[in-house]
């Protein structure tokens, strides 16, 4: 199964993409999407639609994870955020690919295994759990590789217990 991860962000946007083969993992890619400082916020969410539509016509995953909007104290960044997961939402169905989401503390636990895990232990994970020489930078990435680590530890116990079809 190949997995797209998406951390979503008008300003950066991580992605990585995974292929989990039985119990092993692998990363196939990641990095992220940018968008130039003071740019309108439509012209930036266009921006990301143009990364990420050629992505998924090119790279073809099964699934994408994504994280679930939650609201902090700062109402302007989780905004901004909901913009830009309407950007991967709608791609991603338009390319019918199933798209799955999850709260930071589902990621945490997932990759972890402690939902107050901290950002440090999460990527020390990925590193380790997708053997990679070091951690991925920026951190938008690392999120992105967690969120499609964690579908992957999820998805097959959910679909066995009826949560996923």
């Amino acid at each position: 199964m190949i997995i797209l991860g998406i951390d979503p962000g008008t300003a950066i946007m991580g992605y990585g993409l995974i292929e989990q083969k039985g119990t092993v993992l692998s990363a196939l890619d990641y990095a992220c999407w940018r968008t130039p400082a003071h740019t309108p916020l439509a012209e930036r969410l266009l921006m990301l639609y143009e990364h990420i539509d050629p992505y998924l016509t090119v790279h073809k995953p099964d699934h994408i994870a994504v994280e679930e909007l939650f609201f902090n104290r700062n109402t302007t960044t989780a905004l901004a955020v909901g913009h830009a997961r309407g950007v991967v939402l709608l791609t991603g169905a338009q390319h019918g690919i199933p798209i799955y989401e999850y709260t930071p503390l589902q990621v945490k636990q997932a990759v972890v295994g402690y939902g107050k895990a901290e950002k440090n232990q999460v990527q020390q994970m990925v590193r380790g759990l997708l053997r990679l020489n070091d951690i991925p930078k920026p951190d938008d990435t690392a999120d992105a590789l967690a969120l499609a680590i964690c579908h992957a530890h999820s998805f097959a116990l959910n679909r066995k217990m009826g949560e996923f079809r």
